[in-house]
């Protein structure tokens, strides 16, 4: 026989271990790491160490059990691949017996796989020759232990597996027990020859079932194999037979095994089959780079495609500009009061911003004598304005513009709207000014719908920089401690305009004695007292002296300013009223939305969320606007109160404000931060999820900062205590201005971060505005260029 199985101290060296970067000890003591020392039992420490370290180690390294690589239900026959495993374990095996070292565990769950299929003994010292029976059996009882480590640590990662990691490693031992070893004789090499030949066995017959599997191996017992080994893999079938002969000494040795043509001859195809391997590697490496290269090519002129049409789009634009720019010169030239400038100012689609006269004010003439020093000095002008700056935004802006009247040209609709002109104290008209003589349908300022709405807002939006404070309101009020003012409102004039807010008061206040007159305290004309805090207020468009409230008990009151009387009182509602309106259009109807999630008091509608605004348009008594705390924008037809017109989803939050900026438009505020503009017209199917725009710059995520509307442009309050100006043409800022963090009363700067703006409004259709804060700072503010 080959080596026995008394050793008490061995070497060990063979290069089948282990391959992996890392730094080994010396081989003896390799080696007695692996296979041990009879002389020495382990303690628990160094049975972690060294029973189960390596095996978790070579987990870590992605490495995979021999016994789970088997198990596969995947796994097909590689041929060369399963010679291949098999002699590097029989290698392995060898390398022990020259030591005359016994293996003991010649089973797959003591070996693992790497992803290079090189194969690693991982057992521990237990798996060795103790020299003694009992030494055996004690170090038998320690394998176990380890054993069972392993079991519980692979349990999880295979239970979806076909064959129970607990139940085959139980099984193994029983299938790789030699026949001698099953009448009680000692292990012996031959032992491990037995051994190599079940695994032989199952490296070439791969079970899909664990029935199946267990009727296979008991028949191997008695050399009994399936017909289809005997049929496909005859050479190997007859040599497993030769190592599972019942007989140890007619099994062959270990130089038997290694001198054999059955493991010499696959060498040179092994050789073959890993270059085709290689090949087949580099072939499909190339063929992922092809494929990357052909996806960029794709991407790429897909991008071309989409910019020669951008360009197109784009020169089609500007020619449009130029025609219709020409054809306002030739109109204008009639005129004899227009300036010889205005007729020689050179043409093209650079001066068309210039042609504004808001827009020279941004940026103003300079006078040279060479008309290409002109233009190079209005393009460096214009390269530090704000249309500069916000250059991106602007360009996303106008081709959402392009595409949306692409869209609306396709399915047979006009993009143009009508909507006010700016007016200090009205309304105004249509958007495009008339000219005295008819334009027919084919002339170029009847065309190109997206222009004017456009260009109003790019006029808009550069014609004012900064909010310059115009007024500052100076009011001390002694006897509350809390001056939040939750509600702003003017008059139809705007001549008068009321705050509201936590101090239960409604205060009049007179606009031109507050801007014109520098006094130390600003005193209301009249002081309205209420029962309880106020959280709106709202002036009758028709009646100058008429206003009405709404506070935290849920009550709405109407006032007379002129006589300081109270005269109605509506008690509807059950819980708090957070917002009122009165129609412009019929000012006999007054809307009130509160938390009971009700909303008219002539007829109600009701909701399932608490209602937190409500708003007429400017030109109808018949609809009705509201925000609601279910995150939606609901409008409704007064005459047919039991469904939505349209609801408007894609706030995340709360619906704080809702207010028309004309017509067909409405502009929503929320707690998560943004504005956005909704298109009525766009809801044909009762729910419109794209709004128009997504105005972000602000910050809102807790209070309400009010919302107002004049002329385009919106402004809100921020919690960082800024008031932000929008225009309805872009998503981004106009304008802020921040707050300073003074006292109400003292006047003193304070350290107050908590401080937001409670409330907005505009003097009607002009550039002034009014805003309060938290702290009850009261500011008249206006758009300057």
């Amino acid at each position: 026989m080959e080596g026995s199985s008394n050793s008490n101290s061995r070497g060990f060296k063979t290069s089948g271990v282990s391959d992996r970067n890392t730094e080994f000890p010396p081989v003896d003591e390799y080696v007695r790491s692996v296979f041990g020392s009879s002389t020495q039992k382990p303690s628990s420490e160094e049975e972690d160490s060294l029973g189960v370290d390596p095996f978790v180690r070579s987990l870590e390294w992605g490495d995979v059990s021999l016994r789970q690589w088997l198990d596969k239900p995947e796994r097909s026959v590689d041929v060369l691949e399963c010679l291949h495993v098999f002699r590097q374990i029989v290698e392995i095996v060898n390398a022990a017996h020259s030591q005359g070292i016994v293996v003991h565990n010649v089973k797959p769950s003591c070996f693992v796989m790497s992803s290079f299929n090189h194969v690693s003994f991982i057992e521990s010292a237990s798996c060795s020759d103790s020299g003694s029976e009992d030494g055996q059996k004690e170090e038998k009882g320690s394998y176990n232990k380890i054993l069972e480590r392993q079991i519980e640590k692979l349990e999880e990662e295979k239970k979806q597996r076909c064959f129970p990691m607990k139940h085959v490693l139980a099984m193994e031992t029983s299938w790789y027990t030699s026949p001698e070893e099953e009448f009680g004789s000692p292990s012996t090499c031959a032992s491990d020859v037995y051994r190599l030949g079940v695994l032989l066995f199952e490296l070439f017959c791969p079970v899909t079932s664990r029935e199946e599997k267990s009727r296979i191996m008991s028949s191997l017992r008695h050399r009994v194999l399936p017909p289809q080994i005997l049929l496909k893999c005859h050479k190997e079938a007859s040599f497993c037979l030769w190592l599972l002969h019942p007989e140890p000494t007619c099994r062959p040795s270990m130089s038997d095994l290694l001198q054999s043509d059955f493991i010499t001859e696959p060498r040179d195809n092994l050789v073959e089959h890993e270059a085709a391997i290689e090949l087949r590697d580099r072939i499909e490496e190339q063929e992922s780079l092809l494929e990357f290269l052909l996806l960029i090519q794709q991407r790429k002129q897909d991008s071309a495609c989409s910019l020669r049409d951008t360009i197109s789009l784009l020169s089609s634009d500007i020619e449009q500009v130029v025609k219709r720019q020409l054809i306002l010169k030739k109109q204008g030239s009639s005129y004899s009061d227009l300036s010889k400038d205005d007729h020689q100012s050179p043409s093209g689609p650079s001066t068309l911003l210039a042609s504004r006269k808001r827009f020279r004010q941004v940026i103003p003439q300079v006078e040279t004598d060479v008309e290409v020093d002109e233009e190079s000095q209005g393009s460096t002008l214009l390269e530090s304005s704000r249309l500069m700056r916000n250059f991106k935004k602007l360009e996303t802006v106008y081709f959402l513009t392009r595409r949306r009247q692409m869209k609306a040209a396709a399915l047979g609709k006009s993009l143009t709207r009508h909507s006010p002109l700016s007016s200090e104290n009205g309304r105004g008209g249509s958007m495009i000014s008339s000219v005295s003589n008819p334009v027919s349908n084919n002339d170029p300022l009847r065309q190109g719908g997206w222009i004017d709405p456009f260009l109003e807002g790019l006029c808009k939006y550069l014609s004012f920089s900064k909010l310059r404070v115009k007024a500052d309101l100076k009011q001390g009020d002694l006897l509350n401690s809390s001056n939040l003012v939750c509600a702003l409102a003017f008059d139809r004039d705007g001549e008068l305009f009321a705050t509201a807010g936590v101090n239960k008061k409604i205060k009049i206040f007179e606009y031109n004695s507050i801007v014109n007159s520098n006094r130390d305290i600003h005193y209301p004309v009249v002081e309205l007292a209420s029962r309880s805090r106020l959280s709106s207020v709202c002036w009758n468009s028709y009646i100058k002296s008429q206003i009405a409230s709404s506070n935290f008990e849920g009550v709405v009151q109407i006032w007379d300013v002129a006589r300081s009387q109270l005269v109605t009182e509506m008690k509807e509602h059950k819980k708090r009223v957070w917002s009122i309106d009165i129609s412009s259009a019929d000012p006999t109807l007054l809307a009130s939305g509160s938390d009971d999630g009700t909303g008219v008091s002539i007829g109600t509608i009701k909701t399932k969320a608490n209602i937190c605004c409500v708003q007429f348009p400017s030109d109808s008594g018949r609809s009705l606007a509201f925000g609601s705390a279910d995150h939606k924008v609901y409008y409704y037809d007064l005459r047919n109160p039991k469904i939505p017109l349209s609801t408007m989803v894609g706030h995340n939050k709360t619906v704080s404000n809702v207010k028309f900026v004309d017509s067909s438009t409405l502009v929503s505020s929320s707690t998560d931060n943004t504005l956005k503009l909704w298109d009525l017209s766009m809801s044909a199917s009762g729910v419109n999820e794209t709004p128009l725009h997504s105005f972000a710059g602000h910050t809102n995520l807790k209070n309400f900062v009010g919302l107002s509307v004049s002329d385009g442009y919106i402004a809100t309050g921020s919690e960082t205590n800024e008031v932000f100006v929008y225009h309805k043409a872009f998503p981004m800022p106009v304008m802020s201005y921040m707050f300073s963090n003074t006292d109400s009363m003292s006047g003193l700067e304070i350290d107050d971060a908590s401080q937001f703006i409670s409330s907005i409004c505009w003097r009607g259709q002009s550039s002034t505005l009014v805003a309060a804060n938290s702290n009850g700072n009261i500011k008249i503010l206006e758009m300057v260029a």
